[in-house]
């Protein structure tokens, strides 16, 4: 039997750290971590490892499943699962047009460029009225939104330059369990100590002493208060005269409207609904514009609140004040480096705001958000008659019954569709409801390189990868299935048609149809590319895999002063003033909680799960696992609850079962419950299917005026729940 190594990469997480595979007869047998990678230098976390498991899953589908009367499943070939989705998905498509279907893509589709595009083409060529819908809506829309709103392009997202700065403080993410995220830094944990080492601070504002504050400074807030706490910030930072007004006149317009707007939020006034001590935040506001290289950084909990996107804005506001935005040790952009990039993007920001203004949400009425719609409404738009209603949907890579709020609603709705077709590892508690499951290559599988990623390394950085194994059973790539279904499809939209042409010439000379190009010319073109030949030794899809396995660093340091060229709008400089972000000032003071709910929910990470989909690995799932509701000490003894005892948490949405686990690593008044759980034997995995768990977004809304009106962004965060002994 012949066994090589092969260096690669992870694509579980954003850090996306380098793995050495070991290969036997095309079959993966073992991971390790990478000691030549030059980012990750030898780390990755346990599940990276542990993706042998999922890999060689015995529960993973490895040939096409259709549903049975009785909601069993029964093998098929491609060829007949394919000519029947295309033949009544074209019928669909002819009698109801390309509103009638939508498509879901999980968190993975993200890190593969492929099944990212094999998305894009699909949902674009059907036609403009397709829904699509992602998992940003339950993670990260509001930063994409508050970036459309300060720069004009939402994907000018900023992230922190951890190797320079001195001051870092983290809102809302626990990164020595995530990892980072919208931040490509592998070793984060490393990178925040180095910051210590050289005589910096990194402080942690959070409700939950979490596994990094514990590491860290712990500034405790109450949840979902964020927002409160960074307008006292500015207000302090304007009131003692710590703003450089001429450098932030230099960047952005509304200085004076966010001055104003700041203004009647002093720390003594929002201490009491925030937690936080006026003595600390003014502390806070001096320390972060007085230290010469500082940065805010804000992720999950801070875009899960109710005003998710005034946190992102008013975080990336604190930056601009203090003197950190687009400069050394702050907050950065990153970029390609490809000739023209500055217009091209600016000219897609313009497309994109437009395409915001103007396309609306059947359901609640929510502005196209980089063209997707909130998966909130998912069930909402299945369900309720009239134009554009799905009735085909798509799943790809998520578990939207568990990821969601209210999957109960999903779930009923899927049994109405007359089409749904699931491209997954598994048979999931969603697509155990799909009339197709089609399976789909595993990252080791099939070829990669980080797209999306690129803007996101905090050192600009480049890896492409070939596959490392061979694909498992029928296993095909998301850009496989797609191409096929497009090819096999009656109707022939202007975008279909020009690609059969495409497909029938390339066939001519022997090649088929492949995103690989695409990817390809970015290489070429950006920081570190060969020019297509005019630079000599430069980088290649297929160089850069071949000739650095491990990856390259095609640059020092990211740059800065370049935000005039980030900006989108005339001038080059952001805009402050929106009436949007006041409308949300506004609305803080307007809040009112439901009597018989004194607690709030919060999230949390899970160093051995990856939201929904990897409880079906033993080597995660060892020892004692399961959600537990995370609470202080002081709410459990006001209630009689005993640490492991059965706790029943109850909303105005919804109710679950589950063992409390006590601390004093939480401010009192907040419960902390992990997502991703609630398995409940509808899907094929076994494993997951015992330990099962508790659904925490059964206490969520799927309500549209619970809905971040911005962004359309799932309430996930501080929403009012009770906790009580369970009967």
């Amino acid at each position: 039997m012949a066994t090589e190594t092969r260096a690669t990469y992870c694509r579980i997480c954003e850090a996306q750290c380098g793995m050495v595979a070991t290969v036997r007869d095309g079959r993966l047998i073992e991971l390790r971590p990478d000691k030549e990678h030059p980012l990750s230098t030898g780390f990755a976390c346990q599940k990276g490892i542990a993706f042998t498991e999922v890999v060689n899953d015995p529960d993973r589908v490895l040939s096409p499943l259709r549903r049975r009367p009785d909601g069993s499943f029964e093998d098929v070939t491609w060829d007949q699962a394919m000519a029947d989705i295309a033949k009544r998905l074209s019928e669909i498509h002819r009698r109801h047009g390309s509103g009638a279907v939508g498509w879901y893509m999980g968190n993975p589709g993200a890190f593969s460029y492929s099944h990212l595009l094999a998305v894009l083409l699909f949902s674009g060529g059907l036609g403009l009225g397709t829904h699509l819908f992602t998992a940003s809506s339950q993670d990260s829309h509001p930063r994409i939104m508050a970036s459309q709103l300060l720069y004009g392009v939402p994907s000018a997202v900023p992230i922190p330059d951890l190797s320079r700065t001195d001051l870092l403080v983290v809102m809302g993410a626990n990164p020595i369990v995530s990892h980072g995220s919208l931040v490509a830094a592998p070793r984060f944990r490393d990178r925040m100590h180095d910051v210590v080492k050289r005589g910096g601070r990194v402080v942690v504002v959070d409700p939950r002493r979490t596994e990094t504050a514990a590491q860290f400074e712990w500034l405790p807030v109450t949840p979902d208060t964020d927002a409160l706490l960074l307008l006292s910030v500015l207000q302090v930072m304007f009131a003692e005269g710590l703003v450089d007004r001429r450098a932030a006149d230099r960047q952005a317009v509304g200085l004076d409207w966010l001055a104003a707007r700041c203004a009647p939020f002093t720390p003594e006034r929002t201490a009491t609904a925030t937690g936080v001590p006026a003595g600390t935040v003014r502390d806070l506001a001096r320390d972060l514009a007085r230290t010469p290289r500082a940065v805010v950084y804000g992720r999950l909990g801070t875009c899960t609140g109710r005003s998710g996107t005034l946190t992102s804005y008013l975080i990336d506001a604190v930056n601009l004040c203090a003197g950190n935005l687009d400069v050394p040790g702050g907050s950065v952009f990153s970029r390609l480096g490809i000739p023209g990039e500055e217009w091209a993007f600016k000219a897609l920001g313009a497309l994109l705001r437009f395409d915001h203004r103007r396309n609306r949400s059947r359901i609640g009425g929510f502005g196209s958000l980089v063209h997707t719609e909130p998966a909130t409404m998912l069930a909402k738009e299945m369900a309720t008659p009239g134009d554009r209603q799905i009735r085909a949907l798509f799943v790809s890579a998520g578990n939207p019954v568990l990821s969601v709020p209210n999957g109960a609603e999903l779930q009923t709705a899927m049994g109405d569709l007359e089409l749904s077709v699931g491209l997954d590892l598994y048979v999931t508690e969603t697509t155990a409801g799909c009339d197709y499951v089609l399976p789909v290559t595993t990252m080791y599988e099939r070829e990669d390189f980080g797209m999306l990623s690129q803007f996101f390394f905090i050192q600009p950085f480049r890896q492409a990868t070939e596959a490392v194994a061979h694909p498992r059973g029928q296993t095909r790539t998301e850009w496989q299935i797609v191409d096929d279904l497009i090819s096999r499809m009656a109707l022939r939209t202007p975008a279909f048609a020009g690609l059969a042409a495409v497909r029938t010439a390339l066939g001519i000379v022997g090649k088929t149809l492949s995103p690989r190009p695409v990817a390809d010319a970015l290489i070429r073109l950006g920081r570190g590319g060969d020019l297509f030949g005019l630079r000599r030794g430069g980088l290649s899809f297929g160089r850069l895999a071949q000739d650095h396995p491990h990856g390259a660093v095609v640059a020092p340091e990211l740059p800065t002063r370049v935000l005039r060229r980030i900006v989108g709008f005339r001038g080059g400089r952001m805009r402050l003033q929106h009436q949007e972000i006041e409308a949300e000032v506004a609305s803080l003071s307007d809040r009112q909680d439901p009597e018989g709910y004194p607690l709030r929910l919060i999230g949390m990470r899970e160093a051995r799960s990856e939201n929904s989909w990897m409880h079906n690995s033993p080597l995660l799932m060892r020892g004692d696992r399961g959600p537990r509701a995370l609470m202080h000490v002081e709410d459990a003894e006001a209630r009689g609850i005993s640490d492991g005892d059965e706790v029943t948490v109850r909303s105005p949405y919804g109710s679950i079962t589950l063992p409390a686990a006590l601390t004093t690593d939480i401010v009192a008044g907040a419960v902390a419950i992990p997502h991703g759980w609630g398995h409940n034997g509808r899907g094929g995995w076994r494993l997951a299917n015992g330990v099962g768990g508790a659904n925490v977004n059964r206490l969520t809304s799927s309500d549209p005026a619970d809905i971040e009106a911005l962004s359309g962004m799932a309430w996930l965060t501080g929403v009012p729940i009770e906790v009580e002994a369970a009967p």
